[in-house]
């Protein structure tokens, strides 16, 4: 087994870090950056931006952020969210970005992937598949889990792995935000389909998850946000870093019952001691 790599996600609104449930009820959090830097400095073996309201106005906004974050980082990272063009993704390559991460732009035009792996190369090409079970079948939704598309997901895997996709980033609509764990049926299936790389994402709330969508899921990559976030935001100095957002809610430590406040520290001495292999947390911190 490869090193399986921890993978921070950061849902951002405008310039804030922002967190919901099911992708809806956002609550702003504070400066992603300094969450960005947090991640890394603790061992974190990439970083994904995602634009949560990118597809609503038709645009990525994150150029900013990332420059930030790429002078004050050196691990890859992916950036999602409003990427329809390829002039879109060179500016967002130029920003700093080491990958982009495609969905509703894929879904509409498939050769898109074709095209763009061709141009910047399948490694540089992740595409996101975000999932949700309706009556039996795992369906794509696009626009951040809000417009349906009756694309089947498992298809739509093969379908990209296939137009040149180095990676699918997928995400469960009915897990995500809520701490009750992956939906390991569903990156079992994927994982078992594709030869590429699979990140799950969406649902995380505790240790023995992270290690079961990888043993049992299948996973190469593991993507969170709430455990991460809520660990960071438990921190005595959290107002202080966060700068702005719910600072109460912050000051208070609190988060949902399901979740248990995690550092990256934590969950890769946990996957060590599962003989799960991952990078030691100060190694190669200067590896982008």
């Amino acid at each position: 087994m490869k090193n399986v790599r921890i993978i921070p996600r950061l849902d951002i609104k405008g310039p804030n870090l922002v967190k919901g449930i099911h992708m809806e009820g956002l609550r702003v959090l504070g400066q992603p950056w300094e969450f960005a830097r947090h991640y890394y400095e603790n061992g974190a073996d990439e970083l994904i931006f995602v634009d949560v309201v990118a597809s609503l106005y038709q645009r990525n906004s994150l150029k900013d952020i990332i420059s930030k974050t790429a002078r004050e980082t050196f691990i890859p990272l992916t950036v999602a969210g409003g990427i329809r063009t390829i002039e879109n993704m060179k500016d967002i390559l130029r920003a700093g970005a080491d990958k982009v991460a495609i969905n509703t732009a894929a879904i509409q035009n498939p050769e898109f992937i074709r095209t763009a792996s061709r141009l910047f190369g399948s490694s540089t090409i992740v595409v996101s598949i975000e999932a949700m079970l309706e009556n039996g079948k795992y369906l794509v939704y696009t626009d951040n889990g809000r417009e349906y598309t009756g694309v089947e997901a498992l298809a739509w895997a093969k379908k990209a792995e296939e137009l040149g996709a180095g990676e699918i980033l997928l995400t469960s609509i009915d897990r995500e935000g809520t701490g009750e764990g992956f939906d390991e049926e569903l990156t079992i299936m994927v994982s078992k389909a594709v030869s590429i790389p699979v990140i799950a994402c969406g649902g995380c709330g505790t240790l023995e998850h992270v290690a079961g969508v990888i043993l049992d899921g299948g996973a190469e990559a593991v993507s969170m946000a709430s455990v991460l976030h809520y660990a960071m935001a438990g921190r005595s100095d959290a107002a202080r870093i966060t700068g702005e957002g719910n600072t109460e809610f912050l000051r208070s430590g609190r988060s949902l019952s399901t979740i248990t406040p995690l550092g990256i520290g934590d969950i890769k001495k946990y996957l060590r001691s599962h003989a799960i292999p991952c990078r030691h947390e100060l190694d190669g911190i200067n590896a982008k």
